[in-house]
């Protein structure tokens, strides 16, 4: 299985490229989209949906894994979340790709096994179970780990641990 994973937000989007099984995964691609502060709102999503399409295509995933919506104090801070996320949605779906949504607790505990770890914490795991060589950035460290958690959400013996949802 190839699974395109995705960290969505306005300025620094994370995604990740994996390959095989929660047993040996491999990593073709991860990286940070960053768009400029001084891009208009709709600008900077237009250009993460752009992106994120590209490397849709460049990849030719099956399926598809973001972030969950999460809980925030911030109206404005959930408003522009939530519009990151529905630029990798249409993303997705103009490839016609299944879309699968987990919650960042559960992605940190099936990575770090605390549902609470810091984002040093997920990136040096990353970092360790993939063996890489070098500590991705904050966003795209999310992003594998998403995917992470979305080969072990495809495993029957590890299916019952992580709760995937299809949206």
């Amino acid at each position: 299985m190839r699974v395109f994973a995705v960290d969505p937000a306005v300025r620094n989007t994370g995604y990740a490229v994996l390959e095989g099984d929660v047993r040996a995964p491999r990593v073709l691609d991860y990286g940070v989209i960053s768009i400029p502060s001084r891009e208009v709102q709709s600008v900077a999503l237009a250009s993460v949906r752009s992106h994120l399409y590209h490397l849709m295509q460049k990849w030719q995933p099956d399926e598809v894994a973001v972030e969950g919506i999460i809980y925030v104090q911030s109206h404005q801070t959930a408003i522009s979340m939530g519009a990151a996320r529905a630029a990798t949605l249409i993303a997705a779906a103009d490839h016609g790709l299944k879309i699968y949504e987990y919650a960042p607790r559960k992605v940190k505990m099936a990575v770090v096994g605390k549902g609470n770890a810091s984002k040093d914490q997920v990136a040096f795991m990353v970092r360790a179970l993939l063996k890489l060589s070098e500590t991705p950035p904050a966003d795209a460290a999310d992003a594998l780990a998403m995917a992470m958690a979305h080969l072990q959400s495809a495993d029957p013996l590890r299916a019952n641990l992580l709760e995937r949802r299809l949206i």
